[in-house]
């Protein structure tokens, strides 16, 4: 009997988890969730967009580094392809905040999954491309700022929903959290003549959530690796239905509430 009402309870509490993954009502939970879900599609576009298209897009730091580079040396080429990159992620960084802000002021309900249905849309725009016309002349060139503009677009909404301490779309900051918090827990706090308050201690539920969304990173990233190499570009309609999903509950529960008041 115990056993039945704890699954029952377990039950409940993942149907509360999904209901909040993208509702303007934040819990930590749904936060923590989301979050691994993000990374885990960001790692899987990276490495994936990387196979079929053969250029990284969920970071800017490689975009910005070409881009100084190509200056350097006067390939224009390369200049366009760096600036477009940039460009193309601070547009979508960009539209993300325009599409939370208003939908924070209009509806409420709906302001993270606005975002996040787009990214989805979009997402499967590319993998529709990609099985049309990947490999032909030029797409590469096209295909790569729309994965900037995507990366740009998730990388604000999830920074936006935590409050911004939390990014999804490159584990930099995210491993180095990860060595000051190691670091701390290193340390060994001698010095008697110290009050205990002033100890230095890692923040062991920090470093697991750290550990927990680059895993989560590189877990997409060797799924999508693995993805675009044996399904091609048809793998990336899986990751929008994976976004879309995940957007679900808001819309529903925003349309129902939009029915009450009729």
């Amino acid at each position: 009997m115990d056993r039945v009402i704890a699954r029952r309870r377990r039950y409940r509490f993942g149907l509360r988890l999904f209901s909040h993954l993208a509702d303007h009502r934040r819990v930590a939970a749904a936060d923590l969730v989301l979050s691994l879900i993000l990374a885990a599609i960001a790692g899987a576009i990276n490495a994936g967009g990387f196979i079929a298209i053969g250029r990284y897009t969920s970071h800017m730091t490689g975009y910005v580094s070409e881009l100084a580079g190509a200056i350097a040396i006067s390939d224009w080429v390369l200049v366009g392809i760096g600036m477009g990159g940039v460009v193309c992620f601070i547009a979508g960084a960009a539209l993300s905040a325009i599409l939370i802000n208003w939908a924070r002021r209009h509806t409420r309900w709906s302001q993270y999954a606005l975002p996040l249905i787009l990214e989805a849309f979009l997402l499967a725009v590319f993998g529709m491309m990609g099985v049309v016309a990947g490999g032909t002349p030029g797409f590469a060139m096209l295909a790569a700022p729309l994965l900037c503009f995507l990366m740009g677009l998730q990388n604000a909404t999830i920074t936006k929903i935590s409050g911004a301490r939390m990014r999804t779309t490159h584990v930099t900051g995210i491993v180095t959290d990860i060595g000051i918090e190691l670091g701390k827990g290193l340390y060994r706090n001698r010095a008697p003549d110290i009050p205990r308050e002033r100890d230095v201690r890692a923040d062991a539920g920090k470093l697991k959530i750290l550990g927990a969304v680059a895993g989560s990173f590189f877990v997409g990233g060797l799924f999508g690796a693995l993805g675009f190499s044996h399904f091609g570009f048809g793998f990336a309609l899986l990751l929008a239905g994976i976004l879309a999903i995940c957007t679900l509950p808001s819309f529903i529960s925003h349309r129902r509430r939009a029915r009450r008041r009729l």
